[in-house]
């Protein structure tokens, strides 16, 4: 049985990510889109983007950089003070490679309010979209 992830669980557990169905724990829902995506997703997710490594790095044929246990990118959603962005998480691109996903967790739901939702991550519809991901979770405790 695989090991649920502990940054991610702990999250989770403090009210961060919504889960579904019967048998989740209670949590406070943040926002309707939220609802839609399960643990399971946000964890096949940061598994093939960083390996649930908060502090991984990783360089784009564009000249951005993604960041973090999600992967956020530079261009779009955080400043790195190199890349042209957008930054529409508001962040410095620093603040996602920490021990405390709060802030990465934030942005990546902030990311998946934009039309493109969760399949924004290329690794997600590659590895996540469309397939039994109850594996994920299974020892996670749900």
């Amino acid at each position: 049985m695989k090991k649920c992830p502990n940054e991610l669980w702990d999250a989770v557990s403090k009210d961060i990510i919504q889960t579904q169905g019967p048998l989740a724990r209670p949590l406070t829902p943040i926002a309707p889109v939220e609802l839609l995506i399960s643990l399971a997703n946000w964890v096949c997710l940061t598994q093939h983007e960083s390996n649930y490594n908060t502090g991984a790095i990783n360089h784009n044929t564009d000249g951005s950089t993604d960041y973090g246990i999600f992967q956020i990118n530079s261009r779009w959603w955080c400043n790195n003070g190199l890349t042209p962005t957008s930054n529409a998480c508001g962040i410095q691109c620093s603040e996602l490679l920490t021990n405390d996903v709060s802030v990465a967790i934030k942005c990546a739901k902030r990311v998946v309010r934009d039309p493109n939702g969760i399949g924004a991550w290329v690794a997600w519809r590659r590895y996540c979209q469309n397939r039994d991901l109850s594996s994920y979770v299974a020892g996670c405790g749900l």
